[in-house]
């Protein structure tokens, strides 16, 4: 992923009822929502429901399909991964980042006695 790609989906990310668009489609796993469903979890109007989900669009961030009369939107989740690498591509330095265990000994001098 390059740097204008990720610029355009953190942007796209970047607004309150986007990112709890984004997050319920990601929670949906890949059958996705209908939009109807979506509007319901996010509760914004269908038109501006609309225009959040264009923005995601062109961001590449989901993408939708016609079942019938139902459009099912689903997370890109190709994409989603892109994004994240991009941010964590130079994490720690190369060093290990995962977090380092506690002794059994520290936890017990936390432990507050009575």
């Amino acid at each position: 992923m390059d740097t204008e790609t990720a610029l355009s989906a953190l942007r796209a990310l970047g607004q309150e009822h986007r990112l709890a668009a984004y997050r319920a489609l990601v929670a949906a796993g890949p059958e996705g929502l209908s939009v109807g469903e979506l509007r319901e979890l996010v509760d914004v109007p269908a038109a501006t429901l609309s225009a959040h989900l264009n923005t995601l669009r062109s961001a590449h961030l989901v993408a939708d399909t016609r079942e019938g009369r139902v459009i099912r939107v689903r997370a890109d989740y190709a994409r989603m991964n892109a994004l994240l690498e991009y941010l964590t591509e130079n994490c720690c330095g190369g060093a290990s980042c995962a977090p380092k265990k506690k002794s059994a000994r520290a936890n017990t001098s936390a432990t507050i006695t009575r």
